[in-house]
């Protein structure tokens, strides 16, 4: 599994178990997280200097981090977003997983340039496979795709910089 599709998992998981509890902060919701995923990612083991592991560990945690933080600071602009294009579903009434996944893949799409929203939508769907049910991942897509054909922006390449386009 590769460190980013890691890293959206553990985003999804903190994002939905924020949904149920809410921390006094964000980094205290964070601390109770990373100690339940028992992850001392970054920190050398017993006196040995960090490995490219730990690095890759580190890198991916701080990824779920800046996921997780981005789509709670932005949910005002995300959730409208996917119930515009969610016809006959009410955000609050979509499974916790899907709605979270989606805020995710919908939060790289706008606000990650360097993230293609093809890579975006396709981990949003196994994500929902993964986590809620294979009839998810259609409904994940649909919606998705759909945010995706009404931005700006190439499909299956970065987004080129403001002053190139």
């Amino acid at each position: 599994m590769g460190n980013r599709h890691e890293a959206r998992e553990w985003a999804l998981q903190f994002l939905f178990q924020s949904e149920f509890n809410r921390d006094e902060s964000l980094d205290e919701g964070f601390k109770l997280f990373w100690e339940h995923q028992n992850e001392d990612v970054g920190e050398p083991s017993a006196g040995h200097p960090p490995g490219k592991e730990d690095r890759q560990r580190a890198k991916a945690r701080m990824f779920a981090e800046e996921l997780a933080r981005g789509v709670i600071e932005h949910h005002k602009e995300i959730d409208p977003l996917i119930s515009k294009y969610a016809e006959n579903w009410e955000i609050e009434r979509m499974g916790t997983v899907d709605r979270n996944a989606m805020r995710i893949a919908v939060f790289e799409m706008l606000y990650r340039d360097d993230i293609p929203p093809v890579v975006s939508i396709n981990e949003a769907v196994d994500l929902a496979k993964a986590f809620s049910s294979s009839e998810s991942g259609k409904f994940v897509n649909g919606i998705l795709d759909r945010i995706r054909k009404g931005l700006d922006r190439p499909a299956r390449g970065p987004n080129p910089p403001p002053e190139s386009r």
